[in-house]
């Protein structure tokens, strides 16, 4: 890709992972609602995500985006959510679209399938040998209302998608950790994204071509109840790390 990415919230966790392993590939355009410490890779825009004048200059000529930005608090409260998660997401996909924006790359979560994970169903769903999945086609069911937000950042993604033409995919991340899976937590072992598939992951949603999808971002784990079938066949997603490879 030729023109600028625009990375939205990339000083977080998920941000600085993408950066970490693809600054030097790309153009890169970066907003956040702070100020950057150090000297990032590309030009930096500071200004909260419905700002839409800012945004509007950041979006202006990019090919992609990439958006983050969002408050990642499982306990977040509803006002927060609807102004940073909703409203912000609402104005970076209404700007691409004006824009003439390629495609927009949506960060979702596992909170909007947390629902999923019923008393019922645990600790198996987290193991091996048990074999029910998630694939992306199933109903939303979000576990808190932080997942809401996500469902209602995915919702945006497909009306923007059918009204505008925009590329649109949603990755469901699981649990990014910096050096391996957490110990003695299930959950967090069968969800893991490592940093190494994280950046390639993105950097398949920058290069693939696709209409409107839904993937899980997860690595290639034993343990696990997401599916990367979509994740492998639409971007070419290829995951190396296992949270397997980590226990004791």
């Amino acid at each position: 890709m030729d023109a600028p990415v625009l990375l939205t919230g990339w000083a977080g966790h998920v941000g600085r992972t993408i950066l970490d392993g693809l600054a030097d590939r790309y153009t890169w355009r970066l907003f956040d609602r702070d100020p950057p410490s150090g000297s990032p890779p590309g030009e930096v825009f500071v200004a909260d995500i419905t700002d839409r004048e800012v945004l509007r200059s950041a979006i202006d000529g990019v090919g992609a985006v990439i958006h983050l930005a969002g408050d990642p608090r499982p306990e977040a409260p509803w006002d927060s959510l609807l102004r940073n998660n909703i409203d912000g997401t609402q104005a970076v996909f209404e700007l691409a679209a004006e824009a003439g924006v390629e495609k927009v790359i949506f960060a979702s979560s596992n909170h909007a399938v947390g629902g999923y994970e019923t008393a019922a169903r645990q600790p198996d769903i987290y193991r091996a040998e048990d074999d029910f999945e998630l694939d992306g086609n199933e109903q939303p069911r979000p576990g808190n209302l932080y997942g809401v937000s996500k469902v209602a950042g995915e919702t945006l993604g497909r009306y923007y998608h059918d009204e505008f033409g925009l590329s649109v995919v949603c990755v469901r991340i699981g649990n990014l950790t910096e050096e391996r899976p957490p110990r003695d937590y299930e959950r967090g072992q069968a969800m893991w994204l490592s940093t190494d598939d994280c950046a390639h992951l993105f950097e398949c949603c920058l290069s693939a071509e696709y209409d409107y999808e839904i993937v899980y971002g997860i690595s290639d784990n034993d343990r696990r109840y997401y599916s990367l079938a979509r994740a492998r066949s639409v971007l070419g997603y290829d995951p190396r790390d296992n949270s397997a490879d980590y226990e004791d």
